[in-house]
């Protein structure tokens, strides 16, 4: 297992995962994730990255209330599992497709000991979901086929390209079963809310364009707000903004050195 980049002054916070004795294969890793939460990834394949992050840490500023959450399309349970971490007082469902990518988030939620309150469901989330939630989220793929460049990478393809539908079909799916004063967090590159009651802008380094946007739908609020957030300053250092990000999550706000 990698050793974690972290400053040797860095203490993980959060609740404690359980462990156990599932280890990753020769092709998969045990990443690290919030506190010492971990979760099993390929090593070639898609991975949990910035969305992932950036889409739970809005999810939680946003519902930190909430006691039953919903992660649609939930893949490997990155943004299920750090939801999680974030909030020991809420039972989360996540609903995956894939089924090898479905058993691979049940292996982190046992790693982690969170089996009690986190489920992943195998299953298109077009085909109906039970049950109502203060919290919905999901990480919609960004592209309509044909249109981008192909990834030999096991499982990008649909992760990238709306091959089950668009963020439309998670609009459709989600607004229904969300409780009142819920929360619907969506991540992409175009908008599926009509009028979010968050727009959050994702700027990779100062001067670029933002990479992505994460948005709130709220039906019973009339509220609109409109931020941005940047990752790296014009020396390629993180910023203070993400840094905040970055703790609130429990990951190390610096990096090591």
């Amino acid at each position: 297992m990698k050793p974690r980049r972290a400053p040797a002054d860095w203490k993980p916070s959060g609740p404690q995962p359980t462990g156990g004795d599932d280890v990753p294969s020769a092709d998969e890793e045990l990443s690290y994730l919030s506190g010492d939460w971990r979760i099993f990834q390929v090593k070639q394949g898609h991975r949990w990255s910035l969305d992932d992050l950036v889409t739970a840490y809005v999810a939680t500023r946003e519902a930190p209330w909430a006691r039953a959450a919903l992660d649609l399309g939930c893949g490997l349970g990155s943004v299920l599992l750090l939801c999680a971490w974030k909030l020991p007082g809420c039972r989360f469902t996540g609903v995956e497709a894939q089924t090898d990518r479905a058993a691979m988030a049940r292996r982190s939620i046992r790693w982690n000991g969170v089996e009690d309150r986190c489920r992943v469901l195998d299953g298109d989330f077009r085909d109906g979901v039970d049950g109502e939630f203060d919290l919905i989220t999901g990480t919609p793929p960004y592209f309509p086929p044909g249109t981008g460049t192909t990834s030999a990478k096991p499982h990008a393809e649909a992760c990238r390209f709306e091959l089950r539908g668009g963020v439309e079909a998670y609009v459709e799916t989600a607004l229904p079963r969300l409780n009142r004063g819920g929360a619907l967090v969506l991540c992409g590159t175009r908008s599926g809310i009509a009028r979010p009651a968050l727009r959050l802008e994702v700027i990779p380094k100062v001067g670029k364009a933002p990479l992505f946007t994460v948005e709130v739908a709220r039906p019973d609020s009339s509220e609109h707000r409109e931020e941005q957030l940047t990752v790296r300053d014009a020396d390629d250092q993180w910023t203070q903004e993400f840094r905040a990000v970055r703790a609130a999550m429990g990951m190390p706000s610096r990096p090591p050195g």
